[in-house]
């Protein structure tokens, strides 16, 4: 059997991810990260994008928003403020999020306001991203 690390990806509905896995691919504000068990120990901010998890031999894309990634020898800790399965993500729904929010952009915001459509145009791009790279 080969070697694992405990994953687990929080968001502040639920916890989307945990389980004992091969490797975690993820995208960090520095750039890509490839982790495997006995990966030196790391923390640092989570960018919109892509998770992919590599258990039993195959592969589990999950679609994140923004957050904090905590690494150790034996467990990688995600928190993020989005985290979808690419089999759970409703593309066209996405879509429609995605249309949404830049049409809300082209308004004049205030920086909250803007903030929180920035986020909400990341998750969406992220979701539609996962799921096309994913379709099957």
């Amino acid at each position: 059997m080969a070697a694992t690390l405990k994953l687990e990806i929080v968001t502040p509905e639920a916890k989307v991810f945990s389980d004992d896995v091969e490797m975690v691919s993820l995208s960090g504000i520095d750039g890509d990260m490839g982790i495997y068990p006995e990966h030196m120990p790391v923390m640092t901010q989570l960018a919109a994008g892509e998770v992919l998890v590599r258990k039993a031999g195959k592969d589990i894309a999950i679609a994140v928003g923004d957050g904090f990634v905590q690494v150790t020898k034996e467990r990688v800790a995600i928190l993020t403020d989005m985290a979808i399965k690419s089999d759970e993500i409703d593309e066209q729904k996405a879509i429609e999020a995605q249309k949404k929010a830049e049409a809300r952009l082209a308004q004049k915001l205030s920086d909250e306001e803007a903030a929180t459509v920035q986020a909400s145009l990341a998750h969406a791009t992220a979701q539609i991203k996962v799921k096309q790279r994913h379709k099957k």
